[in-house]
């Protein structure tokens, strides 16, 4: 659908319009604040005029068809006068009131049908300052500095309030509040800003993600537009609930997923509208950063601690000062404190020498990508030095002017600035950003958001058995038993266990004299997904004696079992007493698609929960940056005499999980490898338990 008479109509129709306060009318005086051009027309059959308008009785008597029909009306009356506007040919709707589910969707498919956008219900409005309309329930006090290059769509419109309420460094292209969004979507408002040259960067309220595939497309296109999507997700997305036979099926829920997938696509989220404020403020700048590495320049040696704490506890990249940059630095400003990054640059006290030298220092240096001087100034002169106001900005801007890297003003508490010099740095091309985690962090997204994402990696194609042959082989199977999970997985190149499937204590003992003993007897059987928690792994079994007692416990606990497998057997295993245990899989988003987890094994990783994750297909460095990001990685280093683990050899394991995966995708619902063992390095590592699930014939 054209968003066009919704978004920027040319003639507006406000049902319910009357000129006692309220949103009509709040809308009618907006429109005349804001310069609109078009004609309004006010629609109730109880006045002839509204706001000095000539009033009609009906939407039929309109003298034309306008673009956008606004329903400021109870929900009763809204089914007939949805009608009324589609037969009269309007083009675009906007529903203020909720309960539109209610109508049913007789109403929403008349709208489709009709090429009508519909915002709403349960909405806000839109506000459109560049094109000089508006639909927004709030007044338009004063047009002035409403403009700009921020598009916002949200799904709340409390948040539309809250982001409009502040515009002291940024101004709107368009403000949607997109509502329950009955037929028109954050996915088509997404769209439309990308194509909008107005729109430099777009800010979204998420609660439920509808048309999961247009929506990452969207992403994809807003990125190779070079426009950053901003993204606050809460609550959680349509999907429908289903049963999770694996661990990693429950470890990769929906808000981790959804995480990686914003990762993936190159939007930018955030937690808070704090951080989503100051990198909406970042992105105004001339300059944004093209890299991590970040220098803060200060005062106070106590703030500089502050600082220096919160973006290690952030992982931001603060570089210390180098040995050469150092003495540069002391020989105008005199001793410096701690390690030079944050850089308290009070030294000898020269204040207006001090500051502009410990700039250019950093300046010089290829590790810092952005400068940042913090430095707090409050709207009220209660205290301080008038004239410090400004010369702060003249100092940041002839700083920036010597520079080509992005240069910041920073105060300590977000949302805390000097309106004159926020004006000053913005008319430079410079942003004052707030907050030492919240700023900091900013700079950080949008730099991350800059970087040149590493090529998809190139999955490795199999000739051999697929997933699609063992459920033919046996139609309607959902879990895979452990024996055959790993015989297909080692057709990919994912290591495994020695070991034997057996039906008999005779075929058992053979099994194990051929493995050699110590040996592990499991009950293996697509009914039973874990076999810990009902007793039927027995491990280290020395010889035939401890083997047989084993044997004959199993058995009569699959014989008390209710109902007992259908395919009940044994595996002999060989015995892997040593090594780290690791823990990967994969898990199906109903939404986004398949995800490779990696963490460590055993029961930890249901406690500590400690994993990484990343979405299908992997991008080169992928798996190493999962295992650098987790505990896991200082399991596999060198640790008090011990040996580092192979891991080469994990990483060829997870790049094979992810080639199975990715080759038998249609099929394929969870994968749990638990426990991986890693060996000392040379030695490899060794999957000693593997599950597989495959899709129901409902979703596959």
């Amino acid at each position: 659908m054209p968003l066009d008479p919704l978004v920027k109509p040319r003639s507006i129709a406000i049902v319910g319009a009357t000129d006692r306060v309220g949103p009509a009318r709040s809308v009618i005086e907006s429109l005349g604040a804001i310069g609109f051009a078009g004609p309004i027309y006010p629609v109730n059959p109880k006045y002839q005029t509204v706001r000095n308008l000539v009033c009609y009785p009906s939407l039929t008597d309109l003298p034309e068809a306008p673009d956008v029909v606004v329903f400021s009306i109870r929900k009763p009356l809204l089914p007939e006068q949805v009608r009324l506007a589609v037969k009269r040919g309007a083009r675009a709707a906007v529903i203020y009131d909720a309960g539109f589910a209610e109508l049913g969707e007789e109403i929403a498919g008349l709208c489709r049908e009709a090429g009508m956008p519909v915002c709403g219900p349960n909405c806000m409005g839109i506000l459109n300052p560049t094109a000089r309309s508006t639909t927004y329930k709030q007044t338009v006090m004063d047009p002035t500095g409403l403009a700009g290059n921020v598009g916002i769509v949200s799904q709340s419109g409390s948040v539309c309030i809250a982001l409009l309420s502040d515009l002291r460094r940024y101004g709107v292209s368009l403000s949607v509040s997109a509502g329950n969004e009955a037929v028109t979507r954050t996915v088509d408002y997404l769209e439309y800003l990308i194509d909008d040259s107005a729109t430099k960067v777009i800010a979204t309220f998420t609660e439920t993600v509808r048309e999961p595939e247009r929506y990452v497309a969207a992403l994809d296109r807003a990125a190779a537009a070079g426009k950053p999507v901003v993204v606050l997700k809460v609550g959680r997305a349509e999907r429908t609930q289903r049963a999770i036979t694996s661990h990693t099926g429950g470890l990769a829920g929906e808000s981790r997923v959804f995480s990686e997938v914003l990762k993936a696509h190159r939007a930018i989220e955030v937690s808070d509208l704090d951080e989503m404020s100051e990198v909406l403020a970042v992105c105004q700048g001339e300059r944004w950063p093209r890299g991590r590495g970040i220098s803060v320049v200060t005062g106070s040696g106590g703030l500089a601690e502050m600082i220096l704490d919160n973006a290690t506890a952030a992982g931001l990249d603060l570089p210390a000062l180098s040995p050469a940059e150092r003495a540069e630095a002391e020989r105008v400003i005199g001793r410096i404190t701690g390690d030079g990054n944050p850089f308290d640059a009070w030294g000898n006290g020269n204040y207006a020498v001090n500051v502009p030298h410990a700039m250019s220092v950093v300046n010089d240096s290829e590790r810092i990508a952005a400068i940042v001087y913090c430095a707090d100034t409050g709207n009220d002169g209660q205290l301080g030095h008038p004239g410090r106001v400004l010369e702060n900005v003249k100092m940041l801007v002839e700083a920036a002017q010597r520079s080509h890297k992005p240069h910041y003003l920073m105060s300590s508490r977000p949302g805390v600035m000097n309106l004159r010099q926020a004006k000053a740095l913005r008319e430079a091309g410079l942003v004052q950003i707030g907050g030492t985690r919240q700023g900091l962090g900013a700079i950080d997204r949008v730099a991350r958001y800059m970087m040149e994402q590493r090529p998809v990696r190139t999955s490795t194609s199999r000739a051999g058995a697929q997933l699609a042959d063992l459920l033919a082989a046996r139609p309607g199977r959902r879990t895979i038993n452990e024996y055959d999970s790993k015989r297909l997985l080692s057709g990919f190149g994912v290591p495994v266990t020695r070991e034997s499937r057996v039906a008999t204590i005779a075929e058992a003992k053979s099994a194990a004299r051929e493995l050699g003993y110590p040996v592990v007897l499991k009950a293996v059987s697509d009914d039973i997904a874990h076999k810990t928690e009902l007793g039927l792994v027995a491990v280290n079994l020395k010889n035939d004696e401890e083997l047989a007692r084993a044997f004959a416990q199993l058995s009569a606990r699959l014989d008390r079992l209710d109902p007992r497998p259908s395919d009940r057997a044994f595996l002999v295993q060989e015995f892997v007493p040593d090594g780290v245990e690791l823990f990967a899989g994969i898990a199906r988003d109903p939404d986004f698609g398949l995800s490779l987890a990696f963490g460590m094994g055993g029961t930890a990783i249901e406690v500590t929960r400690d994993f990484a994750l990343r979405m299908l297909p992997l991008r080169e460095g992928d798996v190493e940056a999962m295992i650098a990001e987790t505990r896991a990685a200082a399991l596999l280093a060198s640790v008090r005499g011990r040996p580092a683990a192979d891991v080469e050899s994990v990483i060829a394991c997870l790049e094979a999980l992810a080639d199975f995966a990715q080759q038998n995708a249609d099929g394929l619902d969870e994968v749990d490898l638990n426990p991986i063992k890693a060996f000392p390095q040379g030695r490899g590592c060794v999957i000693v338990d593997a599950l597989i699930v495959a899709r129901s014939p409902a979703r596959g």
